[in-house]
């Protein structure tokens, strides 16, 4: 049988949030058994994606560059890309090509990181970078 899922419609911010907070508030109230996969998809889950769908969350090079005092192979490494491909963002032939939607948003969430590092709780960073090993 098919899951249900629900349909791609714009979603108002102000409305998302509110109607998420009502919903945290039933969450407390009905405790759900933990580790029970998969996770079901709610109304909670079907917001959040819908928000994440239409989130425009990108910062240029440029303005990245700027901001912060880093060489063009401390942006490719952030990028996940080469320094040519970064070079080429500063580039102004015709034939370099811009940087994708997720070069932009590794540079928003890294400028994000660098900014608010240490307002993050301590839970939320252990889940973000104990996937793997970090070396030094």
């Amino acid at each position: 049988m098919r899951k249900k899922r629900f349909v791609y419609l714009p979603i108002d911010y102000h409305e998302a949030i509110e109607r998420l907070e009502q919903l945290a508030q039933l969450a407390q109230r009905e405790s759900q058994e933990e580790n029970c996969y998969p996770y079901p998809i709610t109304e909670r889950e079907q917001i959040l994606i819908r928000l994440y769908s239409y989130w425009e969350l990108g910062m240029t090079p440029q303005r990245f560059y700027q901001k912060w005092d880093l060489t063009r192979e401390d942006m490719a490494l952030i990028c996940s890309c080469s320094v040519q491909t970064v070079n080429g963002w500063f580039n102004t032939s015709r034939r370099c090509y811009p940087p994708t939607a997720g070069h932009l948003r590794h540079l928003a969430i890294m400028d994000f990181l660098l900014e608010d590092f240490e307002t993050i709780p301590k839970p939320l960073l252990e889940r973000l970078f104990s996937k793997g090993e970090l070396s030094m």
